[in-house]
């Protein structure tokens, strides 16, 4: 093995659901003797019908892998897939069920917010810390401070105690230190996604950088398509804790995607004291429908509850494609939709709208689209941002097509005005 190697071999890892036990030896034993006699738990919730408090669940299931010396590895999946468990678990966090894992090399991760800072301490002293635990000297940390602190961007607070800092300022300064202590294996979670647009370009970038530049191996955990398939040059793609999909990232991604259940409809649970957003859907021809066809213009439609009096509410989607890449943004603000939604323009009161996209025939080739959804007040003012919430697939159906010649190459198929004229 050479630095940056590591070899998972059939690692599982076990997770126990329900209460251990009740806090008092007294409650513990009064329900153990419960148990042994068959009578009902005397500290059980009243209507408590879970019986089984023994349930368990595999969070990783025979997982196995073998990552290479400067690969940037993509890890992707749905939301308990086992992905952070796996990056716990090589990150020393968290340890197996089964299995072995062989590293070579240190490790820096960045796999929550705050991960390896002690709230008393500044974040210059958290620098230090940090750099201690990877098997730096002193002379090598401070070598490399100015550099830190530079590339975090909260220079002006960086001796003011890390329990001040906000949840953006705890991850650039985290992914920092991370990045720039030479660690021979980098980890990145998802917790990346919050900071701001600017600080994921650079983090990208320095990811890319060590990789290319420094033979440090990476991976990154993320349900941001287009960071994965800018980045990485290969992904694992993970689903109920196993591993359905080791290759190339194109390819991957589709995996992934096509392995989403197909959606007509989604209804959130989601609110605040602001908005309620209900349910999104896609119309075709008067019908729900999770595959609408390529050739007639199909509807997305989104519910939502306004809770504000007078006020302006944009509502804009992105759509994606099954690698992706972003088709295209839109809303109802004037500033991103040449034809003008008049609820926007007049101003919301409270209560129940419906407010409806129209995406036009012949606009979409064939094949698998995400869409995220927005509710903002303002360019600042994120009130529900949701990604990746429904999945749904446009249908070729060729037979309309009599001089029919084949797919048609891209992403959209506009239906373009063409005219000949005789000019001689």
């Amino acid at each position: 093995m050479t630095k940056g190697d590591i070899i998972i071999e059939n690692i599982s890892k076990e997770y126990r659901l329900g209460n251990i036990g009740y806090g008092t030896l007294r409650e513990d034993l009064q329900s153990w003797w419960a148990k042994i006699n068959n009578n009902p738990d005397p500290n059980s919730i009243i209507g408590d019908n879970n019986k089984n408090i023994s349930d368990r669940i595999l969070a990783l299931n025979n997982i196995s892998l073998k990552i290479k010396s400067g690969e940037r590895l993509g890890i992707i999946g749905n939301n308990g897939a086992g992905k952070t468990t796996l990056l716990k678990i090589l990150s020393r966090i968290a340890s197996p069920t089964n299995g072995i894992i062989k590293i070579k090399g240190n490790v820096a991760g960045l796999i929550a917010v705050g991960t390896g800072f002690h709230p008393e301490l500044t974040g210059r002293e958290n620098i230090y810390l940090n750099g201690c635990i990877l098997g730096l000297t002193k002379k090598q940390i401070t070598s490399r401070l100015d550099e830190i602190i530079d590339f975090s961007g909260v220079e002006k607070f960086i001796d003011t105690p890390v329990k001040r800092f906000s949840t953006g300022m705890c991850i650039r300064l985290g992914f920092s230190v991370a990045a720039h202590l030479d660690p021979d294996i980098l980890l990145v979670d998802e917790v990346l996604a919050v900071g701001d647009a600017e600080f994921r370009k650079k983090a990208l970038g320095k990811m890319k950088d060590a990789s290319q530049y420094n033979s440090r191996t990476v991976l990154f955990v993320s349900h941001n398509l287009t960071a994965i398939k800018s980045l990485c040059e290969k992904v694992v793609v993970l689903d109920d804790g196993k591993i359905i999909y080791e290759g190339k990232t194109d390819e991957g991604i589709k995996k992934y995607l096509s392995n989403q259940s197909l959606k007509a409809e989604f209804n959130f649970s989601d609110h605040n004291d602001r908005v309620e957003l209900k349910s999104i859907r896609v119309i075709q021809n008067n019908k729900v429908t999770s595959k609408p066809s390529c050739k007639d213009e199909f509807f997305i439609e989104i519910d939502y509850l306004n809770k504000e009096k007078n006020s302006k509410r944009s509502l804009s989607i992105n759509l994606k494609n099954e690698t992706g890449v972003f088709i295209f943004s839109s809303g109802n603000e004037k500033s991103s939709n040449a034809l003008i939604d008049s609820f926007y323009e007049n101003g919301y009161d409270q209560g129940l709208y419906r407010t409806i996209c129209k995406i036009p025939g012949n606009f979409l080739n064939p094949g698998i689209f995400t869409l995220d959804v927005f509710i903002i007040q303002s360019i600042n003012d994120f009130i529900i941002a949701k990604s990746d919430i429904m999945t749904f697939e446009v249908m070729e159906h060729s037979s309309w097509r009599e001089d029919y010649l084949g797919e048609w190459i891209g992403v959209v198929r506009p239906k373009l005005e063409w005219r000949t004229k005789k000019i001689d």
